[in-house]
């Protein structure tokens, strides 16, 4: 037998290699053709061994005929950049109140540092990205994003003006589409611009959210630091409704940033996106095992 000259052990790690590759064609050949968007984010992108493997997934998808988009965050990295500046970060709502230095900072690592690692490292594991700001090209065109607060003492909604923060209200979809017609893996900073030439910061999530809806996306994966949705008694609920989910949103267990990132699933699923899968970015090639294998990973919310 060719194998003869193998251990056991090296014979079995072949073996369960070859099932690999045996079990992920059916899904290999259910997605080809399909435009995917990736929100990319979270200890995913500041571990380097964990950016390589994604840079890895994401050439190999482009490889097997899926048309990938990368949509990246940057929180911890802008946070670092503004701490060295002496520029107070403040929060309201989760949301980074951006005045126009703090905005000019966030462009900064957005557009020229961060968008430029990942191109790289998907250029270096063999694809052909392209870095790509929302402010440039009106490519994401935003307005300026208005929350309400409300007020301890009165329980009187308030509007409060965070700064620089956007809402995207218009995709270039067709500036997208001329790069992937290319051959290039869009890899999109999230940054918007408005009528009068303000650039705004726009949550990561949103942005990947509403990109995948403009493109009527086949599938939007957001990458947290998390395993998925859980539960009451904090297990993975592996699979929700778009119904289901509609609804979890306002149940107590559902805390922190989950909200809005079931929130956004949502929406994108409203908008066309066929399915969305929330996935912890902390376990290398997640976005192969989660469009590749049987089961996948994290919570996918279907029609």
């Amino acid at each position: 037998m060719k194998f003869d000259f193998l251990s056991e052990s090296d014979q079995a790690y072949f073996i369960h290699k070859a099932s690999t590759l045996v079990e992920a064609l059916p899904f290999i050949r259910e997605h080809s053709g399909d435009t995917i968007v990736i929100k990319y984010g979270g200890h995913a992108m500041g571990d380097p061994k964990l950016a390589k493997s994604f840079a890895r997934d994401i050439g190999l998808m482009k490889e097997v005929g899926i048309f990938p988009v990368v949509v990246h965050g940057g929180g911890p990295q802008i946070a670092e950049k503004l701490k060295n500046k002496n520029i107070d970060s403040k929060f309201i709502e989760g949301l980074r109140v951006t005045d126009k230095d703090t905005v000019k900072v966030v462009e900064d690592v957005l557009a020229n540092e961060i968008n430029a690692e990942i191109v790289k490292s998907i250029n270096e594991s063999g694809g052909k990205a392209i870095g790509l700001s929302g402010n440039k090209n009106t490519l994401i065109s935003a307005s300026k994003l208005k929350i309400g607060v409300k007020d301890s003492d009165s329980n009187i909604e308030k509007i409060v003006d965070i700064g620089f923060v956007g809402q995207p209200t218009k995709v270039n979809t067709n500036f997208i589409k001329e790069h992937i017609k290319d051959g290039n893996i869009p890899v999109i900073a999230p940054l918007g611009i408005d009528d009068e030439g303000n650039s705004y910061n726009i949550n990561a999530d949103t942005a990947a959210g509403f990109i995948a809806g403009e493109l009527e996306a086949s599938k939007l994966l957001l990458l947290t630091d998390v395993p998925g949705i859980l539960d009451q008694d904090k297990k993975l609920i592996s699979s929700l409704t778009l119904d289901d989910a509609s609804k979890i949103i306002d149940e107590d267990f559902i805390v922190g940033g989950m909200k809005p990132k079931i929130l956004t699933c949502v929406e994108a699923m409203k908008k066309g996106v066929n399915k969305t899968t929330i996935l912890d970015g902390r376990i290398p090639h997640s976005v192969v095992l989660e469009l590749f294998t049987e089961h996948g990973i994290g919570t996918q919310i279907y029609s």
